[in-house]
């Protein structure tokens, strides 16, 4: 029976109801993270929640840790049938205020981490005729201001997800890609910005959200039993990617208003 499921950034937010969505159908997961605290609770939870398996510390920067942990499943579970690639960190700043080390860091976890991932459990999906759901963000999509380094990274991960899609149809290994908008998480905990008040703007985002990790992680287990490659959980999101698709002049003059008030609100008042 095919019920066996990796996910990484397991230790809270979006993965850790993930885990929880998938073992309520009594899945048996492995579960990764950077944060063990937030790791061992999480999977606390999935064993109440009706699921089994085991956590295992891992930073999705290096591959070695990543093999070692598809070597886990294969040595548990015999093998492995989806793989949830959802580890990820928060950044923003104008282009001009980015230090090359801030894109170093986005694009090796948010990009790179992704990327290691799909390569790491590939043979093992390959076996099962598995799937691979990839986390990505609106920002793939619509490429907000002041995060440049992130907006690269997540459309990186969309364009990785849409050469997956075609590659590797052939060998029967279905491939998804999720662009929540921001949602009620603690993404904000890992937040690298040059100001406060950046991160005070982009936490004002977050909280604008109605819909919970919770809700999302209901929605992508929908979407993906009824085969759907791009899942766009916000209703926000979905109509702000048609419009784009319409009109896409009118998109970049709303973000270019929205970069203006952001830059006038970073300024401090003149005395």
């Amino acid at each position: 029976m095919h019920n066996r499921i990796m996910i990484t950034g397991a230790g809270s937010g979006l993965g850790r109801e993930i885990a929880l969505r998938w073992a309520r159908e009594g899945w048996r997961l492995a579960l990764a993270d950077v944060n063990e605290a937030g790791l061992r609770e999480t999977l606390t939870l999935v064993r109440e929640a009706g699921g089994e398996g085991f956590a295992q510390r891992c930073d999705v920067r290096d591959y070695s840790q990543l093999t070692a942990l598809a070597q886990a499943c294969e040595e548990k579970f015999g093998g492995i049938d989806v793989i949830v690639n959802n580890a990820g960190v928060a950044s923003g700043g104008f282009f001009g205020e980015l230090s090359l080390e801030d894109w170093e860091w986005q694009l090796s976890i948010n990009l790179m981490g992704v990327v290691k991932g799909c390569k790491a459990f590939l043979p093992m999906l390959e076996r099962s005729k598995g799937r691979i759901i990839n986390i990505a963000s609106m920002a793939a999509l619509m490429q907000g201001p002041a995060m440049s380094n992130y907006n690269v990274a997540k459309a990186g991960v969309l364009a990785l997800s849409e050469s997956l899609l075609i590659e590797l149809r052939q060998q029967q290994v279905a491939v998804h890609v999720v662009c929540p908008s921001f949602f009620q998480t603690n993404l904000l905990d890992s937040f690298r910005g040059p100001t406060p008040a950046m991160k005070a703007q982009v936490g004002k985002l977050l909280e604008s959200s109605p819909i919970s990790a919770a809700d999302i992680a209901g929605y992508i287990y929908q979407q993906v039993a009824e085969g759907q490659f791009l899942i766009l959980p916000h209703e926000q999101g979905r109509e702000a990617w048609q419009l784009k698709q319409r009109n896409p002049q009118l998109i970049y003059d709303e973000m270019a208003s929205m970069a203006e008030k952001m830059r006038a609100k970073a300024k401090p008042a003149q005395a």
